[in-house]
């Protein structure tokens, strides 16, 4: 294949990629805090306690407990400086959490982990409400315990300050799901609300402060005489309750039903929406429209997928959060109760991901769920896409990028289109394959197809009415519209893992489970041949965008390309240890990428089937991987539940090796010219910082060869700062170990020994290994000199002699 094509840009292989973006789980469930700002959210993710930027949806700092125990409970101060947090290991810890420091820890004196903790409104006192039945108070200013409150049953879960600071009293619920009032004065429980009959979530404080409102999972909320310790009324919810919040007096809410003055609550619960509640009359005056397709009222009731398991105010943005049980954060509008940002906080399994978007803006994720989420990657904004009803196995998107379809579990196949705002919905389904559809591709000229293949063998291509994305982008599509088949083919005798489109919509290409792949004609779907020479299933199949080739990757851990005239093999690429998953192709078509299960990445040059690089980013079976339109990005999906963006750093890593290049030349001119200039000090220095050990030996040799070379050089070395010193013995180590060198590092050893006193020299970096290995070849240099100075005293005893003997012959010969 040629490296450059005609009227276009020249081309470089490209060489590696460097992750630029990670989207990881940040929160697996319990509670979550939002600082009163509104700016950053606390999340617990088993061993760590992760602190969001809202505004960006990116990590700020991950706070992590010693020796990796799970965080059990955490608690941020009404003023949003302490932040404290309690682990399995019984120890409480007080973080400085801007600067991500433990300011201290302290033993929780707890028999069990600490369930839950709270703040007084002062931020002075600390609450703890342990598994072991007891609450303990800590005074956080004077550091010591002030108050151990025993007397509940089973584990407090919920403990809770009056707001009226003067009355000095603590609120708390237990497993008995009698609310507890206790008076810090006595440190004595001086009265019990009962009247739920299951676990009690959550407790709230009306303006007056004599009202309570408690909520709980038996399907009611109480509202509770703090004066006379009575209940005033009982509101059902028809609905587990997991959280109730007090809607602000002087806020203006009448988009939510709220048309006169007085007690109004929110509730959150197992249905998985919010209501307002008018506490004088426990009518229900709004309902939150339903974001998702109702299930039958039966399974309703069991489904908790839905189900909402926090929910919070947040004043500084005018905001109400609540927490899903998919662990899914969501931001409204707390007048309107309108969306404005959601957070995906676990994906579990990623089994596929595209780029999505005019401008490869967001990116569409399908993860072990019915849902599909679709991030924005400016602000990790998240929308949660509901329609199919059982898991998402694969994605495609068409050219555009604006219209892209699934398929599912539930053996259908979706298309849905993204608008100018971003919003998507969903367009068009079909049915009709009588197994889990596993695979699908996107025509590739027009959005006029999809293909789609499933676990029942069969091959079904679905045309697109061609009035139907004129119809969404003008938002006229209010209902999916149906799609039927319009040719079914029985292709392969095993599950059908892929299927592609070639560029030009005129030929399909499946892969299976028998080992095989197979060229279909498009649209009739004849075949056309059959691709054979894989010893395993057939994970994947790509078109090239440019040769008539098909790529397949297997099991056997290979990936081939294939002639599609002759459906011969025409290369093989070995260097997974594991089944290749998916592949694709990269550099106009000169390049492969694939992935493979055992987490790795591997970029290979067709025309030399040189592995380029291997990339290691991820932790378990990568099963999506695609490029953006500009062939600049790389995206990836992997059980391991990350989201990995990769940008092609080949052109940054050759202008940082030509800068390196350019800089070491100059460095070289200028060491060259101090040598001329017999600037010998600024020359050792330079060599040094350039950490070249040969070239300092040069510098050396130098000075040594000129008259009073050893004076010079000794004073040339006492004035290196001591870490260059440090350096050049680091150095002469390596030089005295050949007999070449051994002079000018003996030279050197001599004027650091001489010079610097033992105290000085002990504190040089490395000198014990440096001094062990300098003895072995010091020795071994004296014995070849002794056996040196032996040699030459027996040649000068033979000169001598012979010397001697002449001298007397020539005198005798002259007498004659």
């Amino acid at each position: 294949m040629e490296a450059t094509r005609a009227g276009s840009a020249p081309l470089r292989f490209k060489s590696n990629y460097a992750m630029s973006r990670k989207f990881e789980p940040f929160y697996k469930g319990g509670k979550v805090q939002i600082s009163r700002d509104g700016k950053h959210m606390f999340c617990p993710c088993g061993t760590k306690l992760n602190i969001m930027d809202i505004e960006t949806g990116t990590l700020v700092h991950s706070i992590e407990q010693d020796e990796q125990e799970d965080i059990t409970s955490f608690v941020l101060s009404p003023d949003d400086e302490i932040l404290v947090t309690g682990s399995r290991a019984l120890l409480l810890k007080q973080w400085e959490w801007r600067q991500n420091k433990c300011r201290r820890t302290w033993k929780a004196v707890h028999t069990a982990p600490v369930a839950t903790m709270i703040f007084d409104p002062t931020s002075t006192l600390l609450a703890t409400g342990g598994c072991d039945s007891t609450i303990k108070i800590w005074d956080v200013v004077k550091q010591y315990c002030t108050h151990n409150l025993k007397g509940s049953t089973g584990v407090v879960h919920i403990v809770q300050f009056h707001p009226d600071i003067s009355r000095l009293q603590l609120f708390s619920s237990s497993m008995d799901y009698i609310i507890r009032i206790w008076d810090l004065k006595s440190s004595k429980c001086i009265a019990s609300l009962d009247g739920h009959y299951s676990a009690v979530t959550s407790l709230a404080f009306a303006p007056d402060r004599d009202t309570l409102i408690s909520s709980g999972r038996d399907k009611i909320c109480m509202i509770w005489d703090l004066k006379t310790r009575e209940a005033k009324r009982t509101v059902p919810i028809y609905e587990s309750v997991e959280a109730a919040v007090l809607l602000p007096e002087d806020g203006d809410f009448s988009h939510l039903g709220v048309k006169k003055r007085g007690l109004h609550f929110l509730t959150a619960g197992s249905k998985g929406i919010l209501h307002i509640w008018e506490a004088a009359t426990a009518a229900c005056v709004y309902t939150q429209p339903v974001p998702y397709q109702r299930v039958d009222a039966k399974e309703e009731e069991e489904c908790s997928t839905h189900s909402l398991t926090h929910c919070m105010l947040v004043p500084g943005k005018n905001e109400i959060a609540t927490v899903t049980a998919e662990h899914n954060i969501i931001f409204y509008d707390a007048q309107t109760l309108q969306l404005r940002k959601q957070f995906a906080g676990y994906n579990d399994e990623v089994l596929d991901v595209r780029f999505l978007g005019p401008a490869d803006s967001h990116i569409v994720v399908a993860t072990n769920s019915p849902q599909l989420k679709v991030f924005e990657l400016a602000t990790s904004h998240c929308q949660i896409l509901y329609g199919h009803t059982d898991t998402v196995l694969a994605l495609d998107v068409f050219r555009k990028g604006l219209m892209f379809s699934s398929c599912a579990k539930d053996r259908s196949l979706r298309v849905w289109r993204m608008d100018k705002a971003g919003d998507v919905v969903c367009v068009a389904e079909g049915l009709g394959h009588a197994h889990g559809v596993g695979a699908l591709s996107c025509s590739r000229m027009k959005e006029s197809f999809v293909v789609t293949s499933s676990q029942d063998c069969t091959i079904k291509v679905w045309n697109l009415p061609e009035s139907l994305a004129a119809k969404a982008k003008a938002g006229l599509v209010s209902r999916p519209e149906v799609l039927h088949a319009h040719v079914t083919e029985r292709g392969h005798n095993k599950d059908i893992n892929s299927v592609a489109v070639s560029p030009n919509d005129k030929l399909i290409a499946t892969g299976s489970q028998d080992r095989t792949a197979k060229l279909w004609s498009c649209p009739d779907c004849s075949l056309m041949g059959i691709f054979s020479g894989h010893t395993r299933g057939i994970w994947c199949v790509q078109f090239s965008p440019v040769d008539q080739v098909l790529a397949t990757s297997s099991a056997d851990g290979t990936v081939k390309l294939w002639g599609l005239h002759d459906f011969s093999c025409l290369k093989t690429f070995e260097g997974h240890d594991a089944s290749v998953l998916k592949i694709v192709f990269v550099s106009r078509g000169t390049q492969l990428l694939s992935s493979g299960s055992d987490g790795l990445l591997k970029l290979w040059t067709i025309k030399t089937n040189e592995c380029v690089k291997t990339l290691d980013g991820h932790e378990d079976k990568v099963w999506g991987l695609h490029c953006n339109r500009q062939d600049d990005l790389v995206v990836t999906a992997s059980s391991d539940s990350c989201v990995i963006l990769w940008k092609d750093v080949t052109e940054i890593e050759l202008e940082e090796e030509q800068a390196k290049q350019e800089e070491q030349i100059m460095k070289d001119q200028e060491l060259s010219n101090l040598l001329h200039e017999k600037k010998y000090l600024k020359a050792l220095g330079l060599a040094i910082s350039l950490d070249r050990p040969h070239t300092v030996l040069t510098v050396i040799k130098v000075i040594l060869k000129e008259t009073n070379g050893k004076e010079n050089l000794e004073k040339n070395i006492l004035r290196l700062r001591k870490d260059q010193k440090e350096s050049v013995l680091k150095f002469l180590v390596t030089w005295n170990t050949n007999s070449r060198n051994c002079h000018e590092a003996q030279a050197v050893l001599e004027t650091l020994l001489k010079h610097e006193a033992p105290e000085c020299l002990l504190q040089y970096e490395g000198i014990k290994t440096a001094v062990e290995s300098l003895l072995p070849y010091t020795e071994r240099h004296f014995q070849r000199l002794g056996r040196l100075l032996q040699a030459s005293m027996f040649i000068d005893f033979m000169w001598q002699n012979m010397r001697l003997a002449d001298v007397s012959k020539w005198e005798e010969d002259m007498s004659l």
